[in-house]
Formats: structure tokens, C-alpha cells, sequence
């Protein structure tokens, strides 16, 4: 499976979006400092959205479609599943 999940330093704050095949590998890797510059730059470690996908080229080509949209289509993108803008790390397994 690969993903491509979105990051958020907090409700309506910064945001991050990346394509993995382990969201938590690189949910570890972002926090200790390993991950994007962005990110540690932004503190942006909140898990807020999470899609899944078979194959590696459909997450890519997703996350390049999502990088593209206004924030407001980010925004309500998140907000659609999730409202409070949880971090949704807690729910890996």
C-alpha cells in the first residue's frame, strides 16, 4: 500500500502533503527531524488526512494533485473527514 497524507501544524495552520508506503515510518521521521526541512522549519507534525492507494504511481500522482489545489480545497478536504482536525497518528497501527 503506499499513502499520501497530509500534515498540519495546527487547525487551519501550515500545511504538508506527502506520499509514503509507511505513513508511520515517516511520521517518525519527520518528528525526530529526518523529514522534510519544511516540516521542521513549520513544526507541522499533525496528522490530518490519510488516503490509501494500491499502487505507487496513483498515491504520486495524487499528491501532485493535491499540491496543485487551492487551500481552501485542502482545507475542506480535511474538514470532510476530519472536522476537529484530530491528529490522526494515534490511529496507526
Amino acid at each position: 500500500m503506499y499513502y499520501v497524507y497530509i500534515l498540519a501544524s495546527r487547525r487551519h495552520g501550515t500545511l504538508y502533503i506527502g506520499v509514503t508506503n509507511s505513513v508511520q515510518k515517516r511520521l517518525e521521521q519527520h518528528r525526530n527531524g529526518e523529514g522534510s526541512s519544511f516540516v521542521n522549519t513549520y513544526g507541522v507534525y499533525r496528522l490530518v488526512h490519510v488516503e490509501s492507494y494500491q499502487r505507487a504511481e496513483e498515491a504520486i500522482t495524487r499528491e501532485k494533485q493535491l499540491k496543485k489545489w487551492k487551500r481552501d480545497w485542502k482545507i475542506e478536504l480535511i474538514e470532510r473527514e476530519n472536522p476537529e482536525w484530530r491528529d490522526l497518528s494515534d490511529l496507526l497501527v
